[in-house]
């Protein structure tokens, strides 16, 4: 069984100890994906996840695009956000840029979710994905629904990571405890995406569960802190998504209440922290295709500085495609620099791949090119970044880009 922080980029916290990659959601949650009939293939693409506490909490972040897709829009305007009880999720169609009639079918979504998980309305988020400017087959998510709605369970959670997965190669599941002060509490998310990845999150869904109590504002606060950290530090292709839905919902089943700036606090947003980077570290590395995964750290000058180079590099994809084919040509990385920070004199940057420094001050540095040439051809490759100035510093991971996602992309709706 592989573990779930397999990366030597992400380090889980003390109080985190994996639970394994088989089903179980925390208690006070059940959860279903069935297929509807909206994909063409079969496969599922209805899911419904249920919280039955009736004191839930729950905080939610969406995409910043100008062009939000009717669930997001109907989540914001007819769900209050710090009571989420339940979520009902479609894939194969994103219901966006479908106007009046796609706005109501979401309002429909929220009714029927409404109706399955015997909550108000306003409890209910929806969310989809799939295919822009297409009409929501009604009749067949209401079906999914009704169907997912009576296989409802508390080990339901893999059948919902599946029902909300689109070109995704593989799950992208988390199940972790976490120990503090009052006994311990189990952490699980689901996630999908794998394209259309840029800034303020990507086409992405992360559905996020704990069986601890925590006041709506202490939900906001973590959300927001690990969103940051996690989701808006990603990029495959350096394209904002219509659908970006991210919720964390608290059932306080557990009876481990987590007061505001306690330790507990800040050990519960640790962990939060360290699945959501690793959720978003999964979610590079499917990247539609992609062979290797990439992490930039920038450090030096102003965080509005050093955020611009790092994505800059990022997004780049003549970076992207030296990623992919194992080239360590670092002029790829100072010209991405230099596209970030414009000017007429030339820029001290120091550059290092994999720990071998290649640059400094802006001008090659004498390095050992075979030790470089093995190091590049590894799953994972680090690139680090020096500008002028101290106390600023951001990394960010991105998929590199080659045949596969053209591929992808070229037949998505063919």
């Amino acid at each position: 069984m592989s573990p779930f922080f397999d990366s030597r980029w992400i380090e889980p916290p003390a109080q985190v100890s994996e639970l394994g990659s088989g089903p179980g959601l925390p208690a006070g949650f059940r959860a279903a994906g069935v297929a509807a009939g909206i994909k063409a293939s079969g496969a599922p693409d209805v899911g419904v996840l249920v919280c039955d506490a009736p004191e839930a909490t729950s905080a939610a972040r969406f995409t910043r695009s100008g062009v939000q897709a009717a669930p997001v829009l109907v989540c914001n305007e007819h769900c209050d956000l710090g009571m989420v009880r339940a979520i009902v999720v479609n894939s194969g169609n994103a219901n966006a840029a479908t106007g009046r009639p796609g706005f109501e079918n979401a309002i429909k979504m929220q009714g029927a979710g409404s109706i399955a998980a015997g909550v108000p309305e306003r409890s209910v988020a929806v969310a989809s994905t799939g295919v822009i400017g297409v009409p929501l087959p009604m009749d067949a998510v209401n079906r999914g629904i009704v169907s997912a709605a009576h296989e409802l369970a508390p080990d339901g959670d893999v059948a919902f990571a599946t029902a909300i997965q689109t070109t995704d190669a593989f799950e992208k599941r988390a199940r972790v405890s976490v120990q503090l002060s009052g006994g311990s509490v189990t952490l699980t998310a689901q996630a999908k995406g794998a394209g259309m990845i840029s800034p303020g999150f990507a086409t992405l869904l992360c559905f996020v569960q704990t069986d601890a109590a925590l006041r709506h504002q202490t939900c906001d606060l973590l959300l927001a802190v690990c969103v940051k950290r996690s989701f808006e530090r990603i990029s495959v292709d350096g394209q904002l998504s219509t659908n970006d839905t991210v919720i964390l919902q608290a059932s306080g089943a557990a009876a481990v209440a987590i007061e505001p700036e306690s330790d507990d606090e800040l050990h519960f947003g640790e962990a939060l922290d360290a699945v959501m980077r690793q959720l978003a570290l999964l979610i590079a590395r499917d990247g539609e295709g992609a062979r290797r995964i990439g992490r930039v750290v920038v450090r030096g000058g102003d965080e509005p500085t050093v955020s611009a180079v790092a994505r800059s590099v990022a997004d780049s994809q003549l970076v992207k495609t030296a990623l992919y084919g194992a080239d360590p040509n670092w002029g790829r990385i100072i010209q991405a620099v230099g596209a970030a920070m414009p000017g007429t004199a030339p820029l001290p940057v120091d550059i290092s791949i994999e720990g071998v420094q290649v640059c400094a001050r802006g001008a090659h540095v004498p390095h050992d090119a075979d030790a470089l040439a093995q190091a590049v051809e590894r799953d994972e490759v680090e690139y680090e970044v020096g500008l002028p100035g101290e106390g600023a510093e951001v990394e960010l991971f991105f998929s590199d880009l080659g045949h596969e996602y053209v591929t992808i992309n070229a037949e998505y709706t063919t």
